[in-house]
């Protein structure tokens, strides 16, 4: 008997670096959110500074059984009020720095879970 994989048909992030990351044959570097059904859309948010509680109302809109936010180069945590319009929906929120929200988006995603990702792409510094 062979055992082979099943082709996973998710969206999947095929390299990343500071800044940006690669998708098919696309270099994306702005903020963006990703759904393993093929959402992808722009997130206004340059800076983790940036964000307001409107970034994740918006999130909570989303159809998914979790969230993966990618905070930057590293990991930061936004204020809890701001998490309540997910709570309200049992939607669970990971924070992690962004390189390592692509790893976990990835894994999940090729497991077949219906995974969102809010990456934050931050320019390099000097």
């Amino acid at each position: 008997m062979k055992f082979q994989p099943e082709p996973s048909t998710a969206q999947t992030i095929r390299a990343y670096g500071p800044g940006w990351i690669g998708m098919d044959a696309d270099k994306i570097t702005t903020s963006i959110i990703l759904g393993s059904g093929g959402l992808r859309m722009a997130w206004p948010c340059t800076r983790f500074e940036d964000l307001t509680p409107d970034h994740f109302a918006q999130l909570a809109t989303l159809e998914a059984e979790l969230i993966i936010f990618g905070s930057g180069v590293r990991n930061r945590f936004p204020p809890p009020a701001w998490l309540q319009p997910l709570m309200a929906r049992r939607l669970g929120l990971e924070t992690m720095d962004t390189p390592a929200a692509c790893r976990t988006y990835n894994i999940l995603a090729s497991e077949g879970r219906n995974v969102v990702a809010a990456l934050i792409l931050e320019a390099p510094g000097p």
